[in-house]
Parts: structure tokens; C-alpha cells; sequence
């Protein structure tokens, strides 16, 4: 395992705006990329005097638009500006580019012998759009024509085995320094683990311009040296992930990174998106991750893939924590209970004797609601569109159930004291209500109602905003994911997290 550094994507349009992102975050940061594809064309042809605006060493890439740049004027135009950013080396090396990107296709002889006369070490670089390459090592000797020469390879994974086989390959290579990166949100694991991937540098991106490199996965590197602590990584730090899929928006690291934190605890929780549960657990194992949390949609696939659950997975139907006991997975359900302390605070009671409960959704958040609702003394009816799977749960609790239509808007009026939200609609969406983000569109609110969305991305959600605007109390789903993340935290490293 190497300490990899950090590396800052700066992809301003003008250098001065680089220079003070590049100041901004120099205490986080090792090293800074210029990406002067990204410069107006009047900024790019005074480009050589960047290093001298920034006190760290620079990486000067100017990316193809084939390779996911922005530089289209042609290999005549772009040989010509990395001449000019190269040429008339200063004494002070510290006014000179350190690095500068070359493709592995670039090969310009008069460029390469200044690079290695003026100490400029070249970063030889692949990106693959495409899919995953195999045989890296072997890539990587053809890629690489002198000592020098640091390799790079970017892809962006289909599967997370892609990346899980990244790892093993990347890892075993000692004997030269090379750059590795998985892109996308199937990849993140490989810039917070730059270190276990033997990869000289991980990248990161300003938050100001995040939205220039959203596609590819870049971090911040405030989030990656606070949250992830990435300074402090070894052989030592023990793993942890929330797995999913999308999985695009999550702050489970956050709270569990703080534990470990508040704790002095050598730990790190990271997120791990995957197309498949039996993925994550194939590159927990592989990685060394010691415990899960699980979110949608493989609550139930814990159920058939965990070696063990315990007696409340089993009557709950569903899982959102698998810990690993040796060789085997066990699998735990915190749900119930972090929404069960969460709905009590929100109301301000014990328990909900004599309420009329709707539960919209059927999935695995459901099923341990159903579990702590029937606990708390309620009585429910499970609204569904597919009826079937709301009749499962329903027959289950001795509940009601009802497929969740336009149709049915009287019989979720008649169990509205409370209504909780248990499907992923809405999450991420900042639209206007509608059919789309609000999974009762067709019910109309009277005020009365107390409304529980577990979804917290965004704050208000498109149905809280509508049962806010009648006049309900309303909740998100931030209380129940922090209660059941300290009860998972319990499960991992056997501390109380409060």
C-alpha cells in the first residue's frame, strides 16, 4: 500500500480563477491539475506562467475531446500549446510545470526529450469510456517508454467487479508508480482507497466547479481528507460502506465517520454503489470491509445471500445491515428501530394506540415499519401498487391493504392520522410536485394528518411540501437514518454511539 497523494482538477476558464481554487485548497491538497482544455482560448496561450501563480507542484493536461476533454482544435494546435507551456524552463523549478499528461497515442519526440531535460515527469494516460480494461499490468508496460513515465489508467466500470478486479491487479503492482481510477459512481471506492490500490495519486475536484467533472465521480478534497479522513489511512483502518443502488446521494458516511471520529476510532464508512448485493459482498470481502449498511433495493436480498440474520430479519422479512463474523455475514434490521424512535419524537408519544396508519410502499423499508407500527400499538393499511406484495405484509400484521391508486383516496382518507412514505419516490427531486415525485398525488389533505416521508434528499419533498402547504406536520427521514445508523454503529464496533 503506498501513500497516495491528492491531486486538485482545476478547470476554470481563466488562470487566475484557477490560481485562488488552487489556493483555497492547498491545505488539502499535494498537487494541482491544470486542465487547459478548459481555459478560454485567450487564457491558454499564457499558460506557462501558471506554476509561478501556485506554491505546489503542477500537472499540465490538455484533454482530447475523445478522451472526455474539451479540446477540439486539432493535435496540431494542442502540440503547439503544450510547446509553449513547456518551453524556456526556468532555473527555479518550482516556476515549472512538474507534470504534464501525454496520451498513450501522443508520442512527439521533441517534446518528450524537453520534458526529460527540463525534469518534467510524464504522466502517460488511457482513458476508456467504453468498459473496464483487463490485464493492466501488461497495458501498462506498453503504455509506459521510459523509466520515467508514470502511467495512467481511467475506465469507467459496468459492474463494481470491474472494479473489484481493478483492485487485485492494481494492488500487486510495487515495482513502478502508476495512476488508477474507476470513474462514475460505480467507482468512488477508488479514490477514497487510492491508497490499497497502490495508486500514486487519487483526484479531486473544487466544489465551485464540481458540476465540470460530475460525471466521472470526483470528490472534494475537503470531504475527502474531513470525512474519509484520507490523511490518516493504514494498514491498520478497519472498513465499512453503505451498498446500494444508485445510491447516488447518502449521508450514512457522514454520520458514521463523525462515530468514528468522536470514538478516536482507526475506521472508515465509504459509499459503495453496486448493481448487485452479491457484488458488494464479493468486494467486501476482497477489500476487507467488515460491515454494510444495505439500502435499496437489496433490504431482501439479505435474506438469500447473508450466511445468518437474526430472529428480527427473519420475522421482518428484510435486512439494512449485514456485519461480517469471521467468514460469515450476518445479517441485522435497524430500521424498525430507527424509525420507531424517530416517529415517537416527531409525535411526541410513547406509542400510537387507537391511530389509523398508511403505509405507502411495500418494499423492505416497509416491511420493518409494518414490524414497528404493529409494535407501537397501530392499526394500518399497506397501499401498494402491485396489491399482492401489500397483501404479504398486510396478512403478516393482521392489517388492511389497498393498491395505491387514484381509486383508493377514501380509504387512505380513512387511515390518515398518520401516513408514512416508504418508497424511494421523490428522492433527489427538486421539481413541483407531481404524479412522478409525489406517490399520492391524487389524495388531497385536509390538515389534520401527520405526514412521515422516509426519504430526506431533499429536505422537503415534493409530498411534504403539499401536505405542508394544508397545514400538516410534517417529517423527513433524516432522524430514522441517523437512530438506525447508531444502532448499526453499535453492531460494528460494539460502542454506543450517543
Amino acid at each position: 500500500m503506498v501513500d497516495s497523494l491528492i491531486c486538485l482538477t482545476l478547470t476554470g476558464k481563466t488562470l487566475a480563477e484557477d490560481a485562488e481554487l488552487a489556493r483555497k485548497y492547498a491545505p488539502y491538497v499535494d498537487l494541482v491539475e491544470l486542465r487547459a482544455d478548459h481555459l478560454t482560448e485567450e487564457e491558454q496561450l499564457s499558460i506557462r506562467r501558471f506554476p509561478s501563480m501556485v506554491s505546489m507542484p503542477c500537472i499540465l493536461t490538455v484533454r482530447r475531446d475523445i478522451d472526455g476533454g474539451l479540446f477540439k482544435s486539432g493535435e496540431f494546435s494542442r502540440t503547439a500549446l503544450f510547446a509553449r507551456a513547456l518551453s524556456f524552463a526556468e532555473q527555479n523549478p518550482n516556476k515549472n510545470f512538474a507534470y504534464v499528461d501525454f496520451e498513450e497515442d501522443f508520442h512527439v519526440s521533441g517534446l518528450q526529450d524537453g520534458t526529460q531535460a527540463f525534469g518534467v515527469k510524464i504522466i502517460r494516460s488511457c482513458h476508456d469510456f467504453s468498459g473496464p480494461v483487463t490485464d493492466i499490468r501488461k497495458k501498462f508496460v506498453s503504455m509506459r517508454k521510459t523509466s520515467y513515465e508514470i502511467p495512467k489508467l481511467a475506465f469507467m466500470p459496468k459492474t463494481l467487479s470491474d472494479v473489484e478486479r481493478l483492485y487485485r491487479e492494481s494492488s500487486a503492482i510495487s515495482d513502478f508508480d502508476h495512476i488508477v481510477v474507476a470513474m462514475g459512481n460505480l467507482g468512488v471506492p477508488s479514490r477514497i482507497l487510492a491508497h490499497k490500490f497502490n495508486s500514486y495519486l487519487t483526484y479531486t475536484s473544487p466544489l465551485e466547479t464540481a458540476q465540470n467533472t460530475a460525471g466521472i465521480g470526483h470528490i472534494d478534497p475537503i470531504t475527502l481528507t474531513d470525512m474519509y479522513n484520507f490523511r490518516n489511512f493504514n494498514d491498520k483502518t478497519r472498513l465499512y460502506a453503505v451498498t446500494g443502488w444508485p445510491l447516488k446521494v447518502t449521508s450514512s458516511p457522514k454520520i458514521h465517520n463523525e462515530g468514528y471520529k468522536k470514538h478516536n476510532l482507526n475506521n472508515v464508512f465509504i459509499p459503495l454503489a453496486s448493481t448487485s448485493f452479491a457484488e458488494s459482498l464479493s468486494f467486501a470481502d476482497t477489500m476487507g470491509i467488515r460491515g454494510m449498511a444495505v439500502t435499496v433495493p437489496y433490504k431482501e436480498d439479505v435474506l438469500n445471500l447473508a450466511t445468518e440474520v437474526d430472529t428480527e430479519v427473519g420475522e421482518i422479512g428484510a435486512s439494512n445491515t449485514v456485519v461480517k463474523d469471521f467468514s460469515q455475514w450476518v445479517g441485522h434490521n435497524t430500521d424498525a428501530y430507527g424509525f420507531s424512535r424517530a416517529l415517537c419524537e416527531f409525535l411526541g408519544v410513547k406509542n400510537i394506540r387507537h391511530r389509523r396508519v398508511a403505509i405507502i410502499g411495500a418494499g423492505g423499508a416497509a416491511k420493518a415499519i409494518a414490524f414497528a407500527i404493529k409494535q407501537l400499538g397501530g392499526k394500518a393499511c399497506v397501499f401498494n401498487r402491485t396489491v399482492g406484495h401489500a397483501k404479504t405484509i398486510a396478512d403478516q400484521y393482521g392489517f388492511e391493504y389497498a393498491p395505491l391508486e387514484e381509486s383508493c383516496a377514501g380509504i387512505l382518507d380513512h387511515y390518515s392520522d398518520i401516513i408514512i412514505q416508504t418508497t424511494n419516490v421523490g428522492m433527489n427531486s427538486a421539481d413541483a410536485p407531481n404524479k412522478e415525485n409525489n406517490p399520492i398525488w391524487f389524495y388531497t389533505f385536509k390538515g389534520t394528518e401527520n405526514l412521515f416521508d422516509i426519504v430526506y434528499d431533499p429536505e422537503v419533498t415534493p409530498v411534504m411540501k403539499v401536505a405542508q402547504e394544508a397545514g400538516c406536520k410534517v417529517c423527513n427521514g433524516y432522524a430514522m437514518l441517523k437512530y438506525q445508523g447508531y444502532r448499526q454503529f453499535k453492531y460494528f464496533t460494539g460502542k454506543d454511539y450517543e
